[in-house]
């Protein structure tokens, strides 16, 4: 594990980037975890913050680089994990794809083990920019013991678009003309049909010239079917680290309502 001070900050946050393994896929994973000032013996919540396709661990803080202090001021833990292009998915026909094993059988206990966390859900939240969106949502809405908030800004989420990481997706889920069943039960305007009302604290938002805001219309109109409580917001801006800079100011503000303190 390595250890980064940030010099210069009139704030305590430690950068920890670690490797952990995945006995699942058999290899070392990268992860950026951000460690707030804290108290003796205090245990803080933490935020899973999830890259979009092409990132990694270091975009996030690349993208907003007062995260260490933002994650002061809230004692918060930020752990920002190396999805690759994954889509957050345990792969079908590619076992050396196993992300959604990753995330919430061996990274997250990992953090519980190696930090002093809040390990349980009222202390969890997950969150994730477009891929990364996708992902967030998949995992909280399957795993809702584990995340008790999700958001999701400029969420890629519907697998079924023709965009150009498409064909990176059928190397997940395989050909749609042949495993057709691995695109329907992952997608997330299905997922999102066995949210129950009340189960998670959830906010969605969407950049106005985003190409994916009538997709996260979508999602926000099921929910809305549902009466599922949650927050859709939509706001000026496209896909990209601008309209990323700023929402993550509101995913914090969420999160830090919800999230259990003690």
């Amino acid at each position: 594990m390595t250890c980064l001070l940030l010099a210069g900050s009139t704030q305590a946050a430690m950068v920890d980037t670690i490797s952990v393994y995945s006995a699942s896929m058999k290899k070392n994973t990268r992860c950026v975890v951000i460690v707030p000032e804290t108290t003796a013996n205090e245990k803080v919540p933490v935020l899973y913050l999830l890259h979009g396709f092409g990132g990694d661990h270091r975009s996030w803080l690349q993208i907003k680089p007062e995260l260490p202090r933002l994650a002061d001021e809230m004692h918060l833990m930020i752990v920002c994990p190396n999805g690759a292009r994954s889509w957050y998915l345990d792969s079908p026909v590619d076992a050396s794809m196993r992300y959604e094993t990753y995330m919430t059988q061996e990274l997250l206990p990992f953090i519980d083990s190696h930090y002093s966390t809040l390990s349980n859900r009222s202390g969890r939240a997950i969150a994730g920019l477009s891929m990364g969106g996708f992902g967030s949502l998949s995992l909280a809405i399957r795993h809702p013991d584990l995340y008790g908030t999700v958001c999701a800004t400029s969420g890629s989420v519907n697998l079924l678009k023709k965009t150009f990481s498409y064909k990176y997706r059928e190397l997940i889920l395989g050909s749609e003309q042949e495993h057709s069943a691995n695109w329907s039960r992952n997608s997330m305007l299905t997922l999102a049909g066995s949210i129950q009302a009340g189960e998670l604290n959830v906010m969605i938002d969407c950049g106005t010239e985003d190409e994916w805001l009538e997709e996260n219309r979508k999602l926000h109109e099921i929910l809305l079917n549902r009466k599922v409580p949650h927050d859709f917001v939509e706001r000026p801006g496209g896909h990209d680290a601008e309209y990323w800079n700023n929402s993550i100011d509101f995913i914090l503000l969420y999160v830090g309502k919800h999230l259990m303190r003690k």
